[in-house]
C-alpha cells in the first residue's frame, strides 16, 4: 500500500462491508442516496471511504429518524444512517465484532452469529419444564438510554483499533434528523437501526447483566434476546429476590426495568398445583402457557407449552390485509403467489416450530381472503360456496402454489 494514513484499515474489508449492506438491502438516509445510487460510482465511493477514515477525517451524517409502529401500540424511533455510513460502521463491525463474540454469554441470542430467536424459544420451553417460575424481564428504552462514557470504555477495553473507538464515538453523538429537517442532539443510546448498534448493546449488556449473572448467580438460568429476557427460578420467593436484584443492578449502568413488562410467572402443568394469577407470558412472539398436549402413549395432558401469540396473529392478520388481496383483480393466483409466498413462508419457518395449531389457524385467514379475490375476479363465482369449492380444486390439484397450501393448510373443495 503506497499511502500512508494513520489508520490502518483493509480495503478488503471495506469491500466485505458493503457487499454486506447491499445484502441486508434496506432504505436511504438523509441524503437520498439509494444502494443503486452509490453503485453508480462504486469504486470511487468505497475509495472515499476507505480514505476518509484512513485518515480520521470521515465524520458521519445525521441519522434519518422514522418512527414505526410498536406491537403492543405506541412508536418506537428507528434511526436509520446513509449507505455509506453503513458501509463504515460495517467494517467497524467486521473489525470488532470478532474480539468480543467469543466472550459473550451462551445464553444471549439477540443479533449474535449462529444463534437465533428460535433457538431462545426452545431452550425456554424446555427450561420451563424444569423450574415453576419465571422472572419475565423487560429493559426500558435500551436502545434510547445506554450511557455513552461506559459504552465507550467497554469498547475501548476490547480492541487495539484506536479508530474504531474514535467512530464509534461519533456514530453515539450524531443527531437525529426528524421529519421535518430538524436535527435532534444525543447523548445516550444508539440507534436501532445502526449497524454496529447491536453489537453495543450486547457489549452493555454484557457486563451489565450476562457477566454479573454468570458470577453473582452461577447456577441461575435465563435466556436473553436483547432487551427481553427469561429468568428461571425454583420458587416464588426467589423470583421476587431477583427482580430487586436486576432492579437494582440496572440502575447502576443507568437502565430501568419496565415494571408493566416485568412479571412474575407460575408455569403450571399437570404436575404442579399452587395457584398465581400470572400463569403466561409472551417472548419473542410466543406465548408460554399451559396447553393440552399428547404422550407418546397418545394420552392428553396438561402441559406449559409456547405457540404463536396473540399479538403476533394480529400483526400478521393486520398485514395480510394492508395487501388488499382482494382488490388485485387483475392478478393470476401465480402472480398472487409469487408477491407474496415470501411473507408466508416467512411466517411459517419461524412460528411453525412449536404447537403448531396456532400458525394453521392464522394462515387459514389467508384463504379468506384468497376466497374474497376469486368471489371478485370471477362473476359466475360470485357466491361464497362456489368460490371455496373451485379454490379448493386449485389447492388440490396445486399445493405447492401458495407457501401455506405446501404446509398443509387448504381451502376447502366443497
Amino acid at each position: 500500500m503506497s499511502e500512508t494514513k494513520p489508520y490502518e484499515i483493509s480495503r478488503k474489508a471495506v469491500y466485505a462491508a458493503y457487499e454486506r449492506v447491499k445484502a441486508n438491502k434496506g432504505s436511504h438516509g438523509v441524503d437520498g442516496q439509494s444502494i443503486e445510487d452509490f453503485e453508480k460510482n462504486l469504486k470511487g465511493n468505497l475509495y472515499k471511504i476507505w480514505n476518509r477514515m484512513s485518515s480520521g477525517s470521515y465524520f458521519p451524517k445525521p441519522v434519518k429518524a422514522v418512527s414505526i409502529p410498536k406491537k403492543n401500540g405506541g412508536t418506537r424511533l428507528l434511526g436509520i444512517p446513509t449507505v455509506e455510513d453503513r458501509i463504515a460502521q460495517m467494517t467497524a463491525k467486521l473489525y470488532f465484532e470478532p474480539a468480543v463474540e467469543p466472550m459473550f454469554h451462551d445464553d444471549s441470542y439477540g443479533y449474535r452469529p449462529g444463534k437465533s430467536a428460535i433457538d431462545a424459544v426452545s431452550v425456554t420451553r424446555r427450561r420451563c419444564w424444569s423450574r415453576d417460575w419465571v422472572l419475565e424481564y423487560d429493559i426500558k428504552g435500551l436502545f434510547d438510554n445506554i450511557r455513552h462514557d461506559y459504552l465507550l470504555e467497554m469498547v475501548r477495553r476490547h480492541t487495539p483499533h484506536k479508530w474504531i473507538l474514535l467512530y464509534v464515538e461519533r456514530w453515539l453523538s450524531t443527531p437525529f434528523q426528524l421529519e421535518d429537517g430538524t436535527l435532534q442532539p444525543r447523548t445516550s443510546g444508539t440507534p436501532q437501526g445502526g449497524v454496529i448498534s447491536p453489537v453495543l448493546a450486547n457489549l452493555f449488556l454484557h457486563y451489565a447483566f450476562d457477566s454479573f449473572m454468570a458470577k453473582e448467580y452461577p447456577k441461575a438460568w435465563w435466556e436473553r434476546y436483547a432487551d427481553d429476557g427469561v429468568l428461571h427460578c425454583k420458587t416464588y420467593q426467589q423470583a421476587i429476590y431477583m427482580q430487586s436484584v436486576l432492579r437494582e443492578r440496572f440502575r447502576l449502568f443507568g437502565l430501568e426495568l419496565h415494571e408493566e413488562k416485568t412479571r412474575i410467572v407460575y408455569c403450571k402443568n399437570a404436575d404442579r398445583r399452587e395457584e398465581h394469577h400470572e400463569i403466561s407470558f409472551d417472548f419473542l412472539g410466543y406465548t408460554f402457557r399451559p396447553r393440552l398436549a399428547k404422550n407418546k402413549q397418545g394420552n392428553i395432558f396438561l402441559n406449559f407449552l409456547p405457540a404463536m401469540s396473540d399479538k403476533a396473529i394480529k400483526v400478521m392478520k393486520e398485514e395480510v390485509r394492508s395487501w388488499k388481496m382482494q382488490l388485485k383483480v387483475s392478478k393470476s393466483q401465480n402472480d398472487l403467489a409469487g408477491m407474496f409466498n415470501s411473507h408466508i413462508q416467512g411466517w411459517i419457518n419461524y412460528y411453525g416450530h412449536f404447537y403448531k395449531s396456532e400458525l394453521i389457524y392464522s394462515l387459514r385467514y389467508i384463504n379468506q381472503c384468497l376466497i374474497k379475490w376469486v368471489r371478485r375476479k370471477y362473476k359466475r363465482l360470485k357466491h361464497r360456496r362456489r368460490a371455496e369449492y373451485w379454490l379448493g380444486r386449485i389447492a388440490q390439484r396445486e399445493k405447492n402454489l401458495f407457501a401455506h397450501w405446501r404446509y398443509g393448510v387448504l381451502p376447502t373443495a366443497g
